[in-house]
């Protein structure tokens, strides 16, 4: 059962949890060249990313926000974007109006705010943030924790007759500092359904701990991310096992896998991690899923591994299409079986199947569709066959209503 929450309105996205999990990304470009980021903010809304954020760090990032909403609308891509400040936040909204007021929300570090004058930098985004009636996320980091703060409990932990251990004094600090800085923003003005918190930790444990003290603490809308997961199965596999049991628990309102890729990589793998992890809990669907077994020695030709990748190949490139003509595709279940064990079993149970030849059984593949066998494929051509099966099968069980 989901967390209940406020709702908070992002831009054209609702929030909370009377709305479906969010999948939020981050570019990586230089915000300053605003073809760029522009270019790469429609490559991950492409990809499934239902809100964009950018890095707001200087005076001619600022200047460029304005001109790459106006691309993105001009192009049609209707996503918000976020700005992500940290230092000197307070200076470049008030500065420059025009970034202030195109941006769809404003993340917040109360780390990174100022020491001496922490409140008075803070008080000045929410005014910004009243003012041209935009939300914040307060995003507390581990890695830039208020330092005030933290040496205050743990002086006050230090002096306690049980003390806790050094690792619960710093959950309880960020949980702290999210919350105090939530109470500041509603006292300087901002109202209780403008307001969304994010704790990040790059450790799984502790990332399962500081989100059920915030779940259990407030209301608002929480934003989950495992903060510099990692390059590789590193980062997909300890954002998956964090993620997950939080959603599991019904924790969680948007969520962004934060991936280093490779130099030069594709960024929105983040987004398809993200979806996969929501599509596997079976908490959204955003694509079909195909199901292929892993091999074994009975499966000694690579025929439904080929297969299987193309399949997987294949529904990537029609689901732009598909989305749009094919209302509940996201929905359908493909198996690509490999021998005569699993193969029919699973192919019956999926929207359709194919359970290809196994070593040393007779060379056909029989192909189910909602749950009955429909035909046998033999010969050199057994994989585009069945690919032309599944296109009449879309076609047929998808096509709009008119």
């Amino acid at each position: 059962m989901r967390r209940k929450t406020i709702t908070v309105k992002v831009g054209n996205a609702c929030i909370g949890s009377a709305h479906p999990v969010a999948v939020q990304s981050m570019t990586n470009t230089d915000t300053t060249d605003a073809a760029r980021t522009v270019e790469q903010i429609m490559v991950l809304h492409r990809a499934g990313s239902e809100l964009v954020r950018i890095t707001v760090n200087n005076d001619e990032a600022a200047q460029a926000v304005p001109a790459i909403v106006e691309d993105l609308e001009k192009k049609n891509i209707r996503v918000p974007i976020i700005g992500d400040f940290h230092y000197n936040g307070h200076l470049l909204l008030t500065r420059f109006p025009e970034c202030a007021q195109a941006l769809s929300k404003y993340r917040i570090n109360p780390g990174n705010v100022g020491t001496k004058t922490r409140d008075k930098n803070f008080a000045m985004i929410i005014e910004q943030a009243i003012r041209f009636d935009k939300p914040v996320r307060i995003g507390v980091n581990w890695g830039s924790l208020d330092q005030q703060l933290l040496t205050e409990m743990m002086d006050t932990n230090s002096r306690s007759s049980t003390p806790l251990a050094a690792r619960e004094v710093m959950i309880n600090a960020m949980v702290e500092s999210a919350m105090r800085s939530a109470r500041l923003a509603e006292e300087v003005g901002l109202a209780h359904n403008r307001i969304i918190i994010s704790a990040k930790v790059s450790g799984v444990q502790d990332l399962i701990l500081v989100y059920r003290k915030l779940a259990a603490a407030c209301e608002y809308p929480l934003h989950l991310g495992l903060t510099e997961a990692g390059m590789g199965n590193k980062g997909v596999i300890a954002s998956t096992a964090g993620l997950a049991i939080l959603l599991q628990e019904g924790i969680g309102d948007t969520i962004r896998v934060s991936l280093t890729p490779q130099p030069g990589g594709d960024r929105s793998q983040e987004v398809q991690v993200a979806q996969q992890i929501l599509q596997s809990l079976e908490l959204r669907s955003f694509t079909p899923q195909v199901s292929a077994c892993p091999g074994c020695g009975r499966t000694t030709s690579t025929l439904f591994q080929k297969l299987a990748e193309d399949i997987n190949g294949y529904i990537r490139e029609k689901m732009p299409l598909w989305r749009v003509k094919y209302p509940g595709i996201e929905e359908m279940k493909v198996a690509v079986m490999g021998c005569v064990v699993n193969g029919p079993g699973e192919s019956k149970h999926a929207n359709i199947g194919i359970s290809l030849p196994g070593t040393g059984e007779d060379p056909k593949a029989p192909v189910y569709i909602d749950g009955k066998h429909s035909v046998t494929l033999k010969g050199s051509r057994i994989a585009e066959e069945f690919q032309e099966i599944l296109m009449k099968y879309v076609e047929k069980k998808y096509e709009r209503k008119k």
